[in-house]
């Protein structure tokens, strides 16, 4: 080798020794840098159940829901009752009736369980199905009111479930629900 490559490889490991400090400077201004920018970060919580369960639009669906199933449900407890009579009937009178009377009542009282079986699986799915659709819709809006608030305030990041601790100074909890409240008001106004 001649003296010129020699001295290349020997500067290449003191060149690399010099750069490990520089690029640790570097990082650390990068840290740094980092700090000063997350001091101007703007952080808020919202607490998604309070406002769930505050939020008076939530309120309007429990009872539109309970308006519209009521009737179902009240059928299903009469047809309950009834069977609950004919059940009784058969205790206090299967052993004077004829045997085929007692056959033709134990059928009618297992054919109505079958049907009362039936209608409240049905009630339950379509009450569940209901009830999914006017909470999904209230969700996407609790959605919507969050994101506002985060633009119109200019927050950098809004968090939800999955918090272990947010101090009361980045809940902005309570002013989601206000501005549902008053969206609601607003609603029945019209």
């Amino acid at each position: 080798m001649n003296s010129a490559t020699n001295k290349y490889m020997e500067r290449q490991p003191i060149l690399s020794f010099l750069k490990l400090p520089a690029l640790c400077m570097l990082g650390a201004l990068w840290l740094i840098s980092g700090n000063v920018a997350a001091a101007d970060l703007k952080v808020g919580f919202v607490n998604a159940a309070k406002v769930l369960e505050q939020a008076p639009q939530a309120d309007a669906a429990r009872a539109s829901l309970e308006k519209e199933f009521s009737p179902r449900d009240t059928a299903l407890l009469k047809s309950q009752k009834q069977i609950r009579k004919l059940e009784d009937k058969l205790t206090r009178d299967g052993v004077i009736m004829s045997e085929s009377e007692r056959h033709k009542l134990e059928r009618d009282i297992v054919s109505r369980k079958r049907d009362i079986k039936r209608g409240q699986e049905e009630f339950r799915e379509d009450l569940n199905i209901r009830r999914n659709e006017s909470f999904d819709q209230l969700r996407r809006r609790v959605y919507e009111v969050i994101v506002d608030i985060a633009k119109k305030e200019k927050y950098d990041l809004v968090v939800s479930d999955g918090v272990v601790y947010a101090d009361n100074r980045i809940d902005i909890t309570d002013k989601v629900v206000a501005r549902l409240k008053q969206e609601f008001k607003q609603s029945i106004k019209k």
